[in-house]
Protein backbone atom coordinates (compact mmCIF):
# COMPACT_ATOMS: atom_id res chain seq x y z
CA UNK A 1 0.00 0.00 0.00
CA UNK A 2 2.90 2.47 0.67
CA UNK A 3 5.82 3.56 -1.58
CA UNK A 4 8.63 5.01 0.15
CA UNK A 5 9.91 8.14 -2.03
CA UNK A 6 12.31 9.38 0.07
CA UNK A 7 13.91 9.44 3.24
CA UNK A 8 17.47 11.56 2.17
CA UNK A 9 19.07 9.39 4.92
CA UNK A 10 23.06 10.09 3.39
CA UNK A 11 22.30 13.68 4.70
CA UNK A 12 22.06 13.09 8.21
CA UNK A 13 24.59 10.81 8.33
CA UNK A 14 26.79 13.43 6.84
CA UNK A 15 25.77 15.50 9.59
CA UNK A 16 26.98 12.76 12.15
CA UNK A 17 30.74 12.70 13.44
CA UNK A 18 31.88 9.40 11.51
CA UNK A 19 32.08 7.06 14.16
CA UNK A 20 28.71 7.20 14.95
CA UNK A 21 27.21 7.17 11.24
CA UNK A 22 29.22 4.42 9.99
CA UNK A 23 27.53 1.89 12.39
CA UNK A 24 24.20 3.08 10.94
CA UNK A 25 25.47 2.38 7.33
CA UNK A 26 26.48 -1.10 8.35
CA UNK A 27 23.00 -2.17 9.22
CA UNK A 28 20.85 -3.92 6.83
CA UNK A 29 17.79 -2.69 8.80
CA UNK A 30 19.25 1.15 8.20
CA UNK A 31 15.75 2.22 6.28
CA UNK A 32 13.97 1.80 9.39
CA UNK A 33 16.09 3.88 11.44
CA UNK A 34 13.63 6.39 13.57
CA UNK A 35 16.02 8.31 15.31
CA UNK A 36 19.95 8.92 16.81
CA UNK A 37 20.39 10.05 20.13
CA UNK A 38 23.28 11.37 21.20
CA UNK A 39 23.36 12.53 25.15
CA UNK A 40 26.44 13.94 26.60
CA UNK A 41 28.64 11.31 28.49
CA UNK A 42 25.92 8.34 27.07
CA UNK A 43 27.09 6.37 24.38
CA UNK A 44 24.94 7.05 21.24
CA UNK A 45 22.13 4.79 20.64
CA UNK A 46 19.93 4.25 17.12
CA UNK A 47 16.68 3.64 17.35
CA UNK A 48 14.84 1.16 15.37
CA UNK A 49 11.02 0.20 15.59
CA UNK A 50 11.67 -3.16 17.53
CA UNK A 51 15.07 -2.05 19.87
CA UNK A 52 17.36 -0.09 20.45
CA UNK A 53 21.04 -0.64 19.18
CA UNK A 54 24.39 0.96 21.16
CA UNK A 55 26.09 2.09 18.11
CA UNK A 56 29.65 2.36 19.82
CA UNK A 57 31.25 2.07 23.20
CA UNK A 58 32.56 5.93 22.92
CA UNK A 59 30.48 8.25 25.13
CA UNK A 60 29.37 11.25 23.48
CA UNK A 61 31.89 14.85 23.75
CA UNK A 62 30.92 18.07 23.41
CA UNK A 63 33.12 17.80 20.43
CA UNK A 64 30.86 15.25 18.76
CA UNK A 65 27.75 17.53 19.24
CA UNK A 66 29.55 20.47 18.18
CA UNK A 67 30.15 18.86 14.88
CA UNK A 68 26.70 18.02 14.31
CA UNK A 69 25.31 21.47 15.30
CA UNK A 70 28.01 23.32 13.28
CA UNK A 71 26.24 21.26 9.98
CA UNK A 72 22.67 21.68 10.58
CA UNK A 73 20.31 24.82 10.22
CA UNK A 74 19.95 27.29 13.08
CA UNK A 75 17.66 26.52 16.03
CA UNK A 76 14.24 27.93 16.49
CA UNK A 77 12.56 28.74 19.87
CA UNK A 78 11.43 25.49 19.75
CA UNK A 79 14.50 24.03 20.00
CA UNK A 80 13.90 22.25 17.00
CA UNK A 81 17.12 22.33 13.65
CA UNK A 82 17.14 21.00 10.72
CA UNK A 83 18.98 20.28 7.07
CA UNK A 84 17.99 22.31 4.24
CA UNK A 85 15.96 20.42 1.46
CA UNK A 86 15.75 17.51 3.46
CA UNK A 87 12.63 16.30 6.54
CA UNK A 88 14.98 15.64 9.10
CA UNK A 89 14.41 17.32 12.69
CA UNK A 90 17.49 17.62 15.13
CA UNK A 91 16.09 18.40 18.50
CA UNK A 92 18.29 19.82 21.47
CA UNK A 93 18.63 19.46 25.10
CA UNK A 94 20.06 22.26 26.83
CA UNK A 95 21.69 22.90 30.57
CA UNK A 96 20.62 25.25 32.80
CA UNK A 97 23.01 27.53 31.09
CA UNK A 98 21.74 27.47 27.79
CA UNK A 99 24.14 25.41 26.15
CA UNK A 100 23.24 21.89 24.18
CA UNK A 101 24.04 19.03 26.32
CA UNK A 102 21.87 16.72 24.15
CA UNK A 103 20.47 15.91 20.50
CA UNK A 104 17.58 13.94 18.92
CA UNK A 105 17.96 13.74 15.31
CA UNK A 106 14.42 12.62 13.80
CA UNK A 107 14.84 10.43 10.19
CA UNK A 108 12.11 12.74 7.77
CA UNK A 109 10.50 10.39 5.90
CA UNK A 110 8.21 10.94 2.63
CA UNK A 111 5.60 8.56 1.90
CA UNK A 112 3.13 8.34 -0.68
CA UNK A 113 -0.11 6.64 -0.45
CA UNK A 114 -0.67 7.18 3.70
CA UNK A 115 -4.22 8.61 2.73
CA UNK A 116 -5.64 6.16 0.88
CA UNK A 117 -7.78 5.08 4.18
CA UNK A 118 -9.33 8.95 4.10
CA UNK A 119 -8.86 10.01 0.75
CA UNK A 120 -12.78 10.19 0.40
CA UNK A 121 -12.90 12.43 3.36
CA UNK A 122 -9.88 14.87 2.10
CA UNK A 123 -12.38 15.23 -1.20
CA UNK A 124 -15.13 16.03 0.72
CA UNK A 125 -13.73 19.88 1.22
CA UNK A 126 -14.42 19.49 5.01
CA UNK A 127 -11.93 20.33 7.93
CA UNK A 128 -10.04 17.38 9.24
CA UNK A 129 -7.95 16.84 12.41
CA UNK A 130 -5.81 13.85 12.77
CA UNK A 131 -5.54 12.66 16.45
CA UNK A 132 -2.59 9.94 17.57
CA UNK A 133 -0.13 9.10 20.06
CA UNK A 134 3.30 11.19 19.37
CA UNK A 135 5.29 8.89 15.85
CA UNK A 136 1.96 7.09 15.00
CA UNK A 137 2.73 9.46 11.50
CA UNK A 138 0.13 12.09 12.04
CA UNK A 139 2.45 14.67 10.50
CA UNK A 140 3.47 12.02 7.34
CA UNK A 141 0.17 12.03 6.56
CA UNK A 142 -0.45 15.64 6.89
CA UNK A 143 2.35 16.33 4.41
CA UNK A 144 0.97 14.19 1.80
CA UNK A 145 -2.83 15.60 2.45
CA UNK A 146 -1.66 18.87 1.75
CA UNK A 147 0.50 17.86 -1.34
CA UNK A 148 -3.14 15.51 -2.80
CA UNK A 149 -5.15 19.09 -1.96
CA UNK A 150 -2.85 21.17 -3.63
CA UNK A 151 -1.82 18.65 -6.94
CA UNK A 152 -4.93 16.29 -7.32
CA UNK A 153 -7.21 18.55 -6.10
CA UNK A 154 -5.66 21.82 -7.67
CA UNK A 155 -6.68 23.93 -4.75
CA UNK A 156 -4.52 27.01 -3.00
CA UNK A 157 -3.04 25.37 -0.58
CA UNK A 158 -0.91 27.08 2.65
CA UNK A 159 1.30 25.37 4.98
CA UNK A 160 1.87 27.08 8.66
CA UNK A 161 4.83 24.94 9.40
CA UNK A 162 6.03 26.07 12.65
CA UNK A 163 9.12 23.57 13.22
CA UNK A 164 10.10 22.96 9.73
CA UNK A 165 8.66 19.15 10.10
CA UNK A 166 6.26 19.64 7.16
CA UNK A 167 8.19 21.09 4.49
CA UNK A 168 11.75 20.28 5.88
CA UNK A 169 14.68 22.84 6.53
CA UNK A 170 16.11 26.02 4.48
CA UNK A 171 13.92 28.38 2.15
CA UNK A 172 13.10 26.29 -0.57
CA UNK A 173 10.01 23.52 0.67
CA UNK A 174 10.38 19.89 0.10
CA UNK A 175 9.06 18.31 -3.21
CA UNK A 176 6.90 16.35 -1.02
CA UNK A 177 4.47 18.93 -0.22
CA UNK A 178 3.85 19.18 -4.33
CA UNK A 179 2.90 22.64 -5.17
CA UNK A 180 1.25 23.79 -1.96
CA UNK A 181 2.77 26.74 -0.36
CA UNK A 182 4.76 26.67 3.29
CA UNK A 183 4.80 29.73 5.78
CA UNK A 184 7.64 29.14 8.29
CA UNK A 185 7.05 30.47 11.81
CA UNK A 186 9.93 32.72 13.20
CA UNK A 187 8.90 31.32 16.91
CA UNK A 188 6.09 28.85 18.06
CA UNK A 189 4.52 31.59 20.09
CA UNK A 190 3.77 33.32 16.74
CA UNK A 191 2.32 30.31 15.43
CA UNK A 192 -1.49 31.80 16.12
CA UNK A 193 -0.56 34.82 14.33
CA UNK A 194 1.19 33.52 11.18
CA UNK A 195 -2.06 31.20 10.62
CA UNK A 196 -4.16 34.49 10.65
CA UNK A 197 -1.39 36.40 8.49
CA UNK A 198 -1.66 33.33 5.93
CA UNK A 199 -6.01 34.04 5.22
CA UNK A 200 -5.79 37.85 5.26
CA UNK A 201 -2.40 37.76 2.68
CA UNK A 202 -2.48 34.97 0.60
CA UNK A 203 -6.54 33.93 -0.05
CA UNK A 204 -5.77 30.00 0.59
CA UNK A 205 -8.99 27.75 0.41
CA UNK A 206 -7.07 25.10 2.70
CA UNK A 207 -5.02 25.98 5.47
CA UNK A 208 -2.53 23.27 6.77
CA UNK A 209 -1.39 23.11 10.39
CA UNK A 210 0.87 21.04 12.44
CA UNK A 211 0.40 20.65 16.38
CA UNK A 212 -2.96 23.11 17.42
CA UNK A 213 -1.50 23.25 20.88
CA UNK A 214 -2.60 26.51 22.59
CA UNK A 215 -5.52 28.45 23.42
CA UNK A 216 -4.67 31.18 20.46
CA UNK A 217 -3.93 28.31 17.88
CA UNK A 218 -7.56 26.87 18.30
CA UNK A 219 -8.88 30.36 18.43
CA UNK A 220 -7.40 31.17 15.45
CA UNK A 221 -8.31 27.77 14.10
CA UNK A 222 -12.36 28.89 14.66
CA UNK A 223 -11.44 32.18 12.90
CA UNK A 224 -10.09 30.43 9.93
CA UNK A 225 -12.93 28.10 10.00
CA UNK A 226 -15.11 31.10 10.40
CA UNK A 227 -14.37 32.40 6.65
CA UNK A 228 -14.85 29.27 4.99
CA UNK A 229 -11.01 28.07 4.80
CA UNK A 230 -10.88 24.25 5.13
CA UNK A 231 -8.82 23.46 7.53
CA UNK A 232 -6.07 20.34 7.68
CA UNK A 233 -4.68 19.90 11.27
CA UNK A 234 -3.22 17.78 14.07
CA UNK A 235 -3.73 18.36 17.57
CA UNK A 236 -2.28 17.00 20.96
CA UNK A 237 -3.80 13.49 22.03
CA UNK A 238 -4.75 10.71 21.42
CA UNK A 239 -8.65 10.39 20.80
CA UNK A 240 -11.28 12.74 20.64
CA UNK A 241 -12.20 11.95 24.04
CA UNK A 242 -8.73 13.37 25.30
CA UNK A 243 -9.73 16.67 23.31
CA UNK A 244 -12.83 17.11 24.95
CA UNK A 245 -11.10 16.71 27.96
CA UNK A 246 -8.95 19.36 27.44
CA UNK A 247 -10.00 23.02 28.14
CA UNK A 248 -7.17 24.37 26.04
CA UNK A 249 -8.44 22.60 23.41
CA UNK A 250 -11.75 21.89 23.90
CA UNK A 251 -13.19 24.55 21.83
CA UNK A 252 -11.76 22.76 18.67
CA UNK A 253 -15.37 20.74 19.00
CA UNK A 254 -17.16 23.61 20.19
CA UNK A 255 -16.66 23.81 23.59
CA UNK A 256 -18.99 22.62 26.58
CA UNK A 257 -20.90 24.52 29.14
CA UNK A 258 -22.74 23.77 32.00
CA UNK A 259 -27.11 24.29 31.44
CA UNK A 260 -29.44 24.87 33.56
CA UNK A 261 -32.53 23.21 31.74
CA UNK A 262 -35.90 24.92 33.01
CA UNK A 263 -38.67 22.01 34.29
CA UNK A 264 -40.39 21.22 31.16
CA UNK A 265 -37.24 20.92 29.03
CA UNK A 266 -35.92 18.70 32.01
CA UNK A 267 -39.01 16.37 31.50
CA UNK A 268 -39.05 16.62 27.60
CA UNK A 269 -35.45 15.40 27.28
CA UNK A 270 -35.50 13.03 30.59
CA UNK A 271 -32.76 14.24 32.44
CA UNK A 272 -31.44 16.21 35.50
CA UNK A 273 -31.84 19.97 35.57
CA UNK A 274 -27.88 20.27 35.32
CA UNK A 275 -26.85 19.01 31.89
CA UNK A 276 -23.54 19.98 29.88
CA UNK A 277 -23.85 20.77 26.24
CA UNK A 278 -21.49 22.21 23.62
CA UNK A 279 -21.10 25.42 23.27
CA UNK A 280 -20.79 26.20 19.57
CA UNK A 281 -20.26 24.37 16.63
CA UNK A 282 -16.81 22.40 16.22
CA UNK A 283 -14.22 24.26 14.42
CA UNK A 284 -13.40 20.83 12.77
CA UNK A 285 -16.18 18.74 11.44
CA UNK A 286 -14.30 15.38 11.11
CA UNK A 287 -11.87 13.47 13.66
CA UNK A 288 -9.29 10.64 12.58
CA UNK A 289 -7.73 8.75 15.29
CA UNK A 290 -4.65 7.02 13.66
CA UNK A 291 -3.81 3.97 15.24
CA UNK A 292 -1.05 3.01 13.06
CA UNK A 293 -0.69 3.13 9.02
CA UNK A 294 -2.95 0.85 8.70
CA UNK A 295 -5.63 1.21 11.40
CA UNK A 296 -7.85 4.62 12.08
CA UNK A 297 -10.82 5.42 13.60
CA UNK A 298 -13.04 8.32 11.95
CA UNK A 299 -15.85 10.24 13.47
CA UNK A 300 -17.32 11.92 10.55
CA UNK A 301 -19.66 14.13 12.24
CA UNK A 302 -17.97 15.84 15.34
CA UNK A 303 -21.24 17.71 16.35
CA UNK A 304 -23.40 14.90 16.26
CA UNK A 305 -20.84 12.91 18.30
CA UNK A 306 -20.18 15.20 20.91
CA UNK A 307 -24.07 15.57 21.66
CA UNK A 308 -24.71 12.05 22.09
CA UNK A 309 -21.38 12.23 24.42
CA UNK A 310 -22.55 14.60 26.56
CA UNK A 311 -26.09 12.89 26.72
CA UNK A 312 -24.52 9.90 27.64
CA UNK A 313 -24.71 7.60 24.56
CA UNK A 314 -21.81 8.09 23.02
CA UNK A 315 -21.47 6.90 18.44
CA UNK A 316 -18.54 4.93 18.42
CA UNK A 317 -16.17 6.04 15.24
CA UNK A 318 -15.99 4.02 12.18
CA UNK A 319 -13.23 1.48 11.80
CA UNK A 320 -11.01 1.74 8.79
CA UNK A 321 -8.40 -0.48 8.14
CA UNK A 322 -6.27 -2.30 5.01
CA UNK A 323 -6.73 -6.38 4.68
CA UNK A 324 -4.20 -8.57 3.35
CA UNK A 325 -4.92 -7.92 -0.27
CA UNK A 326 -4.14 -3.88 0.42
CA UNK A 327 -8.20 -3.30 0.41
CA UNK A 328 -9.17 -0.79 2.58
CA UNK A 329 -11.84 -1.94 4.60
CA UNK A 330 -14.51 0.02 7.03
CA UNK A 331 -16.95 -0.86 9.71
CA UNK A 332 -19.39 1.11 11.57
CA UNK A 333 -19.68 0.25 14.71
CA UNK A 334 -22.80 0.51 16.84
CA UNK A 335 -23.54 2.80 19.49
CA UNK A 336 -22.67 2.26 22.78
CA UNK A 337 -25.50 0.53 24.62
CA UNK A 338 -25.38 3.12 27.32
CA UNK A 339 -28.19 5.50 27.11
CA UNK A 340 -30.71 3.71 24.94
CA UNK A 341 -32.22 0.39 25.84
CA UNK A 342 -34.50 -0.81 23.40
CA UNK A 343 -37.84 -2.97 25.05
CA UNK A 344 -39.89 -5.53 22.48
CA UNK A 345 -41.97 -3.20 20.26
CA UNK A 346 -45.40 -2.55 20.06
CA UNK A 347 -47.37 -4.58 17.49
CA UNK A 348 -48.07 -1.87 15.28
CA UNK A 349 -44.03 -0.59 14.67
CA UNK A 350 -41.93 -2.58 13.44
CA UNK A 351 -40.26 -4.41 9.76
CA UNK A 352 -43.79 -3.73 7.99
CA UNK A 353 -44.07 -0.02 9.02
CA UNK A 354 -43.65 2.57 6.75
CA UNK A 355 -42.97 6.65 7.18
CA UNK A 356 -43.87 9.55 4.83
CA UNK A 357 -41.27 11.96 5.96
CA UNK A 358 -42.84 15.57 5.04
CA UNK A 359 -41.17 18.55 5.75
CA UNK A 360 -38.35 17.10 7.68
CA UNK A 361 -34.67 16.19 6.96
CA UNK A 362 -34.49 13.37 5.80
CA UNK A 363 -30.79 12.40 6.05
CA UNK A 364 -31.54 13.26 9.72
CA UNK A 365 -34.29 10.72 10.35
CA UNK A 366 -32.43 8.13 8.45
CA UNK A 367 -29.35 8.74 11.18
CA UNK A 368 -31.60 8.84 13.88
CA UNK A 369 -33.30 5.46 12.74
CA UNK A 370 -29.65 3.99 12.46
CA UNK A 371 -28.82 5.44 15.61
CA UNK A 372 -31.72 3.87 17.20
CA UNK A 373 -31.65 0.19 15.32
CA UNK A 374 -35.01 0.87 13.75
CA UNK A 375 -35.32 -0.94 10.87
CA UNK A 376 -38.44 0.42 8.80
CA UNK A 377 -38.90 1.46 5.31
CA UNK A 378 -38.68 5.33 4.27
CA UNK A 379 -41.64 6.06 1.75
CA UNK A 380 -41.94 9.15 -1.14
CA UNK A 381 -45.68 8.37 -1.12
CA UNK A 382 -48.73 9.17 1.52
CA UNK A 383 -50.67 6.34 0.00
CA UNK A 384 -47.64 3.74 1.04
CA UNK A 385 -47.57 5.04 3.92
CA UNK A 386 -48.47 3.45 7.94
CA UNK A 387 -47.62 6.82 9.67
CA UNK A 388 -46.90 10.25 8.37
CA UNK A 389 -43.83 12.83 10.29
CA UNK A 390 -44.09 16.01 9.75
CA UNK A 391 -42.88 19.98 11.16
CA UNK A 392 -45.26 22.34 13.25
CA UNK A 393 -45.13 24.64 10.82
CA UNK A 394 -46.30 22.53 7.74
CA UNK A 395 -48.63 20.61 10.07
CA UNK A 396 -50.22 24.06 10.50
CA UNK A 397 -50.61 24.94 6.48
CA UNK A 398 -52.00 21.75 6.09
CA UNK A 399 -50.79 21.16 2.32
CA UNK A 400 -52.37 18.38 0.73
CA UNK A 401 -50.40 15.44 1.71
CA UNK A 402 -51.63 16.43 5.62
CA UNK A 403 -55.27 16.70 3.84
CA UNK A 404 -54.57 13.16 1.85
CA UNK A 405 -53.53 11.22 5.36
CA UNK A 406 -55.48 12.62 7.49
CA UNK A 407 -58.54 11.21 4.52
CA UNK A 408 -56.70 7.56 4.55
CA UNK A 409 -56.62 7.69 8.68
CA UNK A 410 -52.93 7.71 8.95
CA UNK A 411 -51.47 8.69 12.18
CA UNK A 412 -49.45 12.00 11.89
CA UNK A 413 -46.38 12.44 14.08
CA UNK A 414 -45.96 16.18 14.55
CA UNK A 415 -41.93 17.60 15.91
CA UNK A 416 -41.26 20.71 17.13
CA UNK A 417 -38.42 21.31 15.01
CA UNK A 418 -36.25 19.63 12.33
CA UNK A 419 -33.39 18.52 14.90
CA UNK A 420 -32.17 15.09 15.45
CA UNK A 421 -32.98 15.29 18.93
CA UNK A 422 -36.97 15.57 18.07
CA UNK A 423 -37.35 12.66 16.03
CA UNK A 424 -34.84 10.76 18.19
CA UNK A 425 -37.58 11.43 21.18
CA UNK A 426 -40.80 11.06 18.83
CA UNK A 427 -39.54 8.02 17.50
CA UNK A 428 -38.43 6.41 20.73
CA UNK A 429 -42.23 6.87 21.56
CA UNK A 430 -43.43 5.66 18.53
CA UNK A 431 -41.92 2.45 18.68
CA UNK A 432 -41.63 2.03 22.15
CA UNK A 433 -38.28 2.52 23.31
CA UNK A 434 -37.50 2.87 26.96
CA UNK A 435 -34.55 4.89 28.06
CA UNK A 436 -32.66 4.07 30.83
CA UNK A 437 -30.85 5.85 33.54
CA UNK A 438 -27.13 6.09 32.05
CA UNK A 439 -24.06 5.48 33.94
CA UNK A 440 -23.44 9.05 33.56
CA UNK A 441 -26.45 10.07 35.10
CA UNK A 442 -25.98 8.98 38.15
CA UNK A 443 -22.77 9.76 39.00
CA UNK A 444 -23.93 13.29 37.77
CA UNK A 445 -26.40 13.49 40.74
CA UNK A 446 -23.76 12.19 43.19
CA UNK A 447 -21.63 15.43 42.09
CA UNK A 448 -24.41 17.01 42.54
CA UNK A 449 -25.63 15.91 45.84
CA UNK A 450 -21.69 16.19 47.09
CA UNK A 451 -21.72 19.95 46.18
CA UNK A 452 -24.49 20.92 48.30
CA UNK A 453 -22.77 19.20 51.51
CA UNK A 454 -19.61 21.10 50.93
CA UNK A 455 -21.39 24.42 49.44
CA UNK A 456 -23.37 24.60 52.59
CA UNK A 457 -20.46 23.70 54.91
CA UNK A 458 -21.67 20.40 56.08
CA UNK A 459 -18.65 18.49 54.89
CA UNK A 460 -15.20 20.03 53.68
CA UNK A 461 -14.50 17.18 51.45
CA UNK A 462 -16.28 14.57 49.90
CA UNK A 463 -14.55 12.15 47.60
CA UNK A 464 -17.14 11.00 44.37
CA UNK A 465 -17.17 7.03 43.52
CA UNK A 466 -14.42 5.62 41.15
CA UNK A 467 -15.25 6.69 37.55
CA UNK A 468 -13.90 6.52 33.91
CA UNK A 469 -12.23 9.36 32.58
CA UNK A 470 -15.01 11.18 30.47
CA UNK A 471 -17.09 11.07 33.90
CA UNK A 472 -14.96 12.34 36.21
CA UNK A 473 -14.02 15.66 33.85
CA UNK A 474 -18.26 15.95 33.88
CA UNK A 475 -17.62 16.13 37.42
CA UNK A 476 -14.86 18.40 37.27
CA UNK A 477 -16.68 21.27 34.85
CA UNK A 478 -19.73 20.58 37.00
CA UNK A 479 -17.78 21.60 40.63
CA UNK A 480 -15.99 24.38 38.59
CA UNK A 481 -19.61 26.16 37.93
CA UNK A 482 -20.34 25.93 41.59
CA UNK A 483 -16.93 28.19 42.57
CA UNK A 484 -15.72 24.85 44.20
CA UNK A 485 -12.12 23.01 43.68
CA UNK A 486 -11.70 19.50 42.55
CA UNK A 487 -9.17 16.52 41.93
CA UNK A 488 -8.78 13.03 40.58
CA UNK A 489 -6.98 11.21 43.22
CA UNK A 490 -6.10 7.50 42.99
CA UNK A 491 -4.87 4.72 40.08
CA UNK A 492 -7.18 3.31 37.05
CA UNK A 493 -9.72 1.89 37.43
CA UNK A 494 -10.33 3.35 41.15
CA UNK A 495 -9.44 6.86 40.59
CA UNK A 496 -11.90 9.13 41.76
CA UNK A 497 -13.17 12.92 42.15
CA UNK A 498 -12.27 14.95 45.47
CA UNK A 499 -14.90 18.43 45.69
CA UNK A 500 -13.80 20.35 48.30
CA UNK A 501 -13.66 24.54 49.26
CA UNK A 502 -10.67 26.14 47.85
Amino acid sequence: MFQRITDDLEALLDRLPPHIAQPIQKRRERGDLLEVIMDLGRMPQARYPEEEVTLTDREVTIEDIEYVVSRIGAFGGDNRAGIARTLHRISAIRNRDGNIVGLTCRVGRAVYGTIKLIDDLIESGKSILLMGRPGVGKTTMLREMARVLADDLKKRVVIVDTSNEIAGDGDIPHPAIGSARRMQVVTPSLQHAVMIEAVENHMPQVIVIDEIGTELEAQAARTIAERGVQLVATAHGNTLDNLIMNPTLADLVGGIQSVTLGDEEARRRGTRKSVLERKAPPTFDIIVEIQDWYHVAVHADVAEVVDSMLRGRPILPELRWVDENEEVRREQTRPAATGVKQEPRRESAGADTRIYPFGINRSRLEQTLNKLDIEVELTNSVKDATLVMTSKSYYRRKPQPIHDAEALGIPIYVLKNNRISQMEQSLMNIFDIRQTEAPSDSAIKEAEEAISQVSQGRQKEIELSPQNSYIRMLQHQLAERFDLRSQSTGREPHRRVKIYHG
